[in-house]
C-alpha cells in the first residue's frame, strides 16, 4: 500500500482541483493507501474555512473535507497564504488584533515545512492546481 501526501492550489468553487484532490484521496483511502496529508496553498486555503454555504443543491465540499479528516487524514492549510487571505485561527485572529476566526474545526494552520516533512515520509506527492 501507497502513503500519499496532496497538495491543494484550487479554490473549492472556483475550479475542480479542490474537488479532483478529494475525489483522489477517497479513492485512494478506500482502495486501502494511505493519505498522510492534504495540504492547501495558495487559494486551496479557501477549502479550510467554515463559512463556506453552498445552496442546499449543490455539493457541499467542506462537508466532504470534514469527513476525510474524520477519516484519519491530516487537513494542514498554510499559514501564510491564509493570512492574506482571511482564513486564520483564534490565535492568529488574536496576534493580528481581529474580532473573529475562521478556519474549519477539522484544519489546522501550518507551514510549508510541514508539506515538505509529510511528503518526504511518504511514497508520493500529488499536486492539484
Amino acid at each position: 500500500m501507497s502513503q500519499f501526501v496532496l497538495f491543494v492550489n484550487g479554490a473549492p468553487y472556483g475550479s475542480q482541483h479542490a474537488y479532483s484532490a478529494l475525489r483522489f484521496a477517497e479513492a485512494a483511502l478506500d482502495a486501502g493507501h494511505q493519505v498522510r496529508q492534504v495540504f492547501f496553498y495558495q487559494d486551496g486555503v479557501y477549502n479550510a474555512s467554515r463559512l463556506l454555504c453552498p445552496a442546499s443543491d449543490e455539493f457541499d465540499l467542506a462537508a466532504r473535507w470534514d469527513a476525510l479528516h474524520q477519516r484519519d487524514v491530516a487537513l494542514v492549510s498554510c499559514v501564510s497564504a491564509g493570512l492574506r487571505r482571511g482564513v486564520i485561527d483564534v490565535e492568529a485572529a488574536e496576534d493580528a488584533d481581529l474580532d473573529a476566526a475562521n478556519l474549519s474545526a477539522s484544519f489546522i494552520l501550518g507551514g510549508l515545512g510541514e508539506y515538505v516533512t509529510a511528503a518526504a515520509n511518504a511514497d508520493r506527492t500529488v499536486q492539484f492546481g
